[in-house]
């Protein structure tokens, strides 16, 4: 006899699903500092290694992208503006900023990007957001403040700064972009195919800012230390590539397509907390009391964010009597039906 869920079943399925990838993509992002540091250290210029890890992603990624090139014609913008904002805009304006201002200073300003996303769903794109959102929002800004003691590389660089927030502005960009089209049905763009793409676009950019001729290459065939032992270098680079890159973006894509942008941010902010704990465990960077109090304001954030807002497509009500199509911005009677 068939078993037949009902709509808050299916509903908190598709949730638990969501912020599963949304967590895996948080580990594989933060899990990119623990590999990137050992190949700078021996002799990797930083936009060197953004180069090598995006390039490498985009020829993983070509047969997808060679699948799906029925998108260039279909969805010209939307992919230009996930290569430009989310791949390569995050990370030049990023590295960037770190040549003016500390490291702490511009993780901070970068993790404003969930705020920023709240204020483009509700001022912009005129839905409302529920108030556990906001809230998670407050907490994860200001856990993130210990998790990277703001207070110990205070200082003011109006062009470092400025970058800083172009790097928050580039990841509101992959935010929203990667939720472009979830609710068109068949007609929805293939997230693996906008990603591909994007991977490929973010490539072309890089060379021209990265100049990868001018690279050491010779780093590459020998070995990196990580904490005092021994890596090979080209082992950290696959790890950059295949974990890092390509499985963050893919789990990253598809977690908002089910979450929804604003919550995905909130969780995204996570990786902040997961970077700073390989960096303890795997490079022998010692964490302060402050920080692991910090990291657990953000998984307090996160959790606040995420526990009252429904999946996509569920009809279940959330904070505040409101129904979840306007939450995930689709139109009531669609997730009624």
């Amino acid at each position: 006899m068939p078993v037949h869920r009902s709509e808050s079943s299916r509903g908190g399925h598709g949730k638990g699903a969501g912020l599963g990838l949304a967590l895996a993509s948080a580990v594989a992002f933060g899990g990119s500092g623990v590999a990137a540091k050992p190949l700078i250290e021996a002799g990797l210029d930083p936009l060197h290694v953004v180069w090598l890890r995006v390039t490498g992603a985009a020829l993983v990624m070509l047969p997808v992208a060679v699948r799906h090139r029925a998108l260039l014609r279909r969805r010209p913008v939307l992919l230009a503006g996930f290569g430009l904002l989310a791949v390569a805009g995050v990370q030049a304006c990023y590295f960037a900023a770190l040549s003016r201002i500390p490291v702490g200073v511009a993780l901070l300003v970068e993790y404003l990007a969930p705020g920023l996303v709240l204020g483009w769903v509700r001022f912009v794109q005129r839905r409302p957001v529920t108030r556990a959102a906001a809230l998670g929002v407050v907490l994860a800004v200001g856990g993130l403040a210990c998790v990277v003691e703001i207070w110990a590389g205070l200082g003011f660089d109006a062009l470092g700064l400025l970058l800083a927030l172009g790097a928050a502005g580039c990841q509101v960009g992959y935010f929203v972009l990667s939720d472009q089209g979830s609710d068109a049905g068949e007609d929805a763009p293939d997230p693996l195919g906008v990603i591909a793409y994007g991977l490929l676009i973010g490539a072309l950019v890089l060379t021209a800012v990265a100049r990868p001729w001018t690279m050491d290459w010779t780093v590459l065939t020998g070995s990196a230390r990580m904490d005092g032992d021994p890596v090979p270098a080209a082992l950290l680079l696959a790890w950059i590539v295949l974990v890092a890159t390509v499985l963050a973006y893919v789990t990253g894509v598809l977690s908002v397509r089910r979450l929804s942008p604003q919550v995905a941010g909130v969780v995204a902010c996570l990786e902040a907390v997961i970077a700073t704990v390989l960096a303890w465990v795997l490079l022998g960077e010692h964490l302060s009391a402050p920080q692991i109090v910090g990291g657990a304001v953000v998984l307090l954030g996160a959790f606040i964010a995420q526990s009252s807002t429904p999946a996509k497509g569920t009809g279940a009500p959330v904070a505040g009597g409101r129904a979840a199509g306007t939450e995930s911005g689709l139109p009531a009677r669609e997730t009624a039906a």
